[in-house]
């Protein structure tokens, strides 16, 4: 960034565009070589800093995100106008790049106060959890978990955080050997066995597809105090198995509501990282301090997790470089390609993003909302790939085969064990998912004080230059630490969570 420019942000020295700081009136002086803006450029928008002439590459972060469909004089706006998305023809080199900072000596390392459920990891909250195991066993699953929360009936069990009905709109008419049924099965494994839950009820109709036995048996689950599962046709009706839930978890409670948090090492924590309703700040202020909070917690033992794929697609060629090993880095390549034959078979597109949102926020192309998302890995080595709601087993930076799709995507971190969520945004997301508590961070000052309510953390003063992206990374590292450790995030306080538990759908419904 120039310190002597105060309307236009400019990235990097192979840049042909500056991102606006503020809404910038046409013909008003920039700041920048003499050049006067040719048109008003809202903020956070894009603006030409040379001649481009058409089917010329346009660079930010010193990154290709498109090409001219157009030529574009100097000072004109950039957008949807005069920007094309083209095929990313990045080169892929593998483990090339500095291994980042080490890591902190055991001794040194930041703590966090959890719940320790052994070798389940480390909790940072303590629910009950209700999993639907199909669609018909939504509703039932919802009364039992009102019926907790909205009337009473968790009075003198103040050590826990609420009773979560986990409900989905699949499980039935789904071929059980395809995808989709690998998935839904795989994060209804993950959410049953995830540290935040202290007792899981699984609740099935009985005639379903996706029957109960198999998954008990595949992921060898132990049915006892704390796992129990039923159906409502062998109980006999809606009535009688809300009855008989609500008496289990009566049993659950004492002993969930016993458990205490004590000092854990933050190797017990997985923390999802995520974007959602992005702008033209993301990949200069919140994105990188994500990155350097990432970072921080990887230094420190614990496991940071980023996902969806098709919003890293054209910055991919990012992450190879760090990749601990070729093996990592071909798989995060053969996840690509899975991508590429799936939209092509659904008569989609990689560059089906940004979304209305996005594009107002100034972002036009994947390839430039891409190389902003991948900021929030900061700079540690990527040590695995996993697939969709697969167990993140190995610490340190990791990256998950998720949508783009927020909800999508964080049911799957959430179950490979995420008990954390960090969402950076600039238009204002204000969803979390229970059970694991969501931090909002805001790119921009203005959206921040506008939904100031639904924002933890503001980064957008790293735009006016009074904040820094490494301040801000502490900021988010002290609060990840704190909620960990039991503060209530505004998404907790508004009660989100209840309907954003949406497994990945994927393949034919017959």
């Amino acid at each position: 960034m120039s310190p002597e420019d105060n309307s236009v942000i400019l990235l990097n020295a192979a840049d042909s565009v500056g991102v606006a700081r503020r809404t910038i009136k046409a013909g008003e002086a920039i700041g920048v070589a003499g050049i006067m803006a040719a048109d008003m450029i809202p903020r956070g928008h894009k603006i030409a800093l040379r001649h481009i002439s058409e089917g010329e590459e346009v660079r930010k972060f010193g990154q290709v995100i498109g090409v001219a469909s157009r030529d574009i004089a100097p000072g004109q706006h950039i957008h949807l106008q005069n920007l094309a998305m083209v095929e990313s023809h990045q080169a892929h080199q593998f483990c090339v790049d500095g291994q980042g900072p080490s890591l902190l000596p055991e001794a040194e390392r930041a703590t966090f106060m959890g719940y320790d459920r052994g070798i389940g990891g480390g909790g940072t909250r303590n629910y009950i959890g209700i999993i639907s195991t199909v669609n018909c066993s939504a509703t039932v699953s919802r009364y039992i978990a009102e019926h907790f929360n909205r009337e009473g009936g968790l009075n003198g069990f103040d050590n826990v955080d609420g009773v979560v009905a986990l409900t989905h709109g699949g499980g039935c008419a789904i071929n059980t050997k395809g995808e989709g049924y690998e998935y839904l099965t795989r994060v209804i494994k993950g959410y049953a066995t995830h540290p935040n839950f202290g007792g899981i009820l699984m609740i099935g109709l009985g005639c379903e597809t996706n029957q109960i036995r198999p998954i008990v048996e595949h992921y060898r689950l132990e049915e006892g105090n704390r796992f129990r599962t039923m159906t409502i046709q062998q109980l006999g009706g809606t009535r009688k198995t809300i009855e008989a839930a609500c008496n289990i978890i009566r049993e659950m409670l004492p002993e969930v509501n016993a458990a205490r948090r004590v000092p854990l090492p933050l190797s017990r924590l997985r923390v999802a990282l995520e974007c959602g309703g992005s702008d033209g700040y993301s990949g200069i202020t919140a994105n990188p301090a994500l990155g350097v909070a990432s970072d921080l917690l990887v230094r420190n033992g614990a496991t940071t997790v980023l996902s969806e794929t098709p919003e890293i697609y054209g910055a991919e060629h990012l992450l190879t470089r760090r990749a601990r090993s070729p093996e990592v880095a071909e798989k995060l390549l053969q996840r690509i390609e899975w991508w590429r034959d799936y939209t092509s078979r659904n008569k989609a597109e990689l560059n089906n993003n940004p979304s209305h949102g996005n594009k107002e926020g100034g972002l036009t192309t994947i390839l430039e909302k891409s190389l902003g998302a991948v900021a929030k890995g900061g700079s540690m080595p990527l040590n695995a790939v996993y697939e969709y709601a697969e167990p993140v087993t190995e610490q340190g930076f990791v990256f998950m085969d998720t949508p783009g799709y927020d909800p999508v995507a964080v049911t799957g971190q959430v179950a490979g064990g995420c008990n954390i969520v960090c969402f950076t945004t600039g238009r204002g997301s204000v969803s979390g998912w229970k059970p694991s508590p969501t931090i909002k961070i805001a790119t921009n000052t203005v959206m921040y004080e506008h939904m100031k309510e639904d924002m933890d953390i503001n980064c957008g003063d790293i735009v006016g230059g009074t904040d820094t992206i490494n301040a801000a990374g502490k900021r988010i590292f002290d609060m990840i630490l704190s909620v960990a450790s039991g503060q209530k995030t505004l998404s907790e306080q508004f009660d989100y969570g209840d309907n954003e538990f949406v497994p990945w759908q994927i393949g034919a419904v017959t």
